[in-house]
């Protein structure tokens, strides 16, 4: 279990554009100024939720916890989020959600299912006070967007229940469809039983074989002892998506100093330079040998900020372009 909550830097330029001041937001969770231009940043459960109820306390939007948790446009999902809307139906994805989610932070998703009803909610694992409201109306809207981009709809839920009274139930109720209750004994999303097996539009079976055995690497990771380099290859592949993780950021997430861990690579033979080339050469062959991902896509999964330098990272590595190696793997392979 990852024990820290990973707060990215463009949630900063979110608050921004939404009106509220993120300089304000970290004045009142007591939490460093400096954290607005580090791209990535670990908060503890306790931190975590002071970021939360400071975003609420700054915001004069009620809704504003429902605003940031929702998302129609894919190419701004996490990998586990792709991942969740590249499988077959709405049960699936938040199954695979649950499963995985536990690899970036310590936060749990429980789902309970009888004949009629199928409630959702969020357990925060390290968490020694109440969880913030606008948190959990964050968590909420994410699930929905998953369940409405996935489906292609307005899907709804049955209701929402929450333990602590809300001042604006009408603002909640027009966001998620749905009538909410107050004074129940859980925080919790409640759809109808049958809308696990919604269909997905977005399905990807393709998309989904390239993701899930990386994920399930990291969880044997999390479970079992191994070596330092492997345990860095496996932080970077998981923070690949979309730029490339300094050494900073996985000593962080590492829990390490940026020394320490160049040192503990050194006893090993390797280094930080070498380990984040092999992490990225490892998965460029596998998402080319996947014969339905565009080149382009490729260079964005492995962190590349356009295709030309993904061709001459490739080259280096290979001695052939992307896609000739593709095309000699498609012959090598042909009966």
């Amino acid at each position: 279990m990852n024990k820290h909550f990973r707060l990215s830097g463009s949630i900063f330029t979110r608050l921004e554009e939404m009106g509220v001041r993120a300089a304000e937001v970290l004045r009142r969770a007591g939490l460093p100024q400096r954290y607005m231009d580090q791209p990535r940043v670990l908060l503890t459960t306790g931190e975590w939720f002071a970021f939360w109820r400071a975003v609420g306390e700054a915001s004069a939007d009620p809704a504003m916890g429902l605003l940031l948790g929702t998302e129609s446009r894919t190419e701004r999902f996490h990998p586990m989020g792709l991942a969740a809307l590249s499988t077959d139906n709405l049960g699936a994805a938040v199954a695979q959600m649950a499963r995985y989610k536990q690899l970036t932070c310590p936060e749990e998703i429980v789902q309970e299912k009888d004949d009629e009803e199928w409630s959702i909610r969020f357990r925060w694992l390290l968490a020694e006070e109440a969880e913030p409201a606008i948190l959990i109306d964050c968590c909420f809207a994410w699930v929905l967007s998953i369940a409405r981009v996935g489906t292609g709809s307005r899907l709804s839920p049955l209701r929402a229940e929450f333990v602590q009274p809300r001042p604006h139930v009408k603002t909640i109720e027009r966001h998620l469809g749905c009538p909410v209750v107050c004074g129940a004994p859980g925080n919790a999303l409640v759809f109808r039983a049958a809308d696990a097996q919604r269909r997905f539009a977005t399905r990807n079976a393709e998309l989904l074989a390239l993701l899930v055995p990386q994920f399930e690497e990291d969880l044997k990771g999390e479970n079992a002892e191994e070596n330092f380099a492997e345990r860095v290859r496996v932080a970077i592949q998981q923070r690949l998506t979309g730029r490339r993780p300094s050494i900073e950021d996985i000593a962080d997430a590492l829990h390490v100093s940026s020394r320490t861990l160049q040192r503990r690579l050194q006893d090993e033979g390797s280094n930080f330079q070498r380990v984040l080339e092999e992490s990225r050469h490892q998965l460029a062959r596998r998402y080319l040998n996947n014969s339905g991902l565009e080149l382009n896509e490729a260079a964005y999964l492995l962190g590349y900020e356009d295709g030309n330098s993904f061709v001459r990272a490739f080259r280096s590595w290979e001695g052939v372009p992307p896609a000739r190696w593709r095309e000699n793997q498609r012959t090598a392979a042909a009966p």
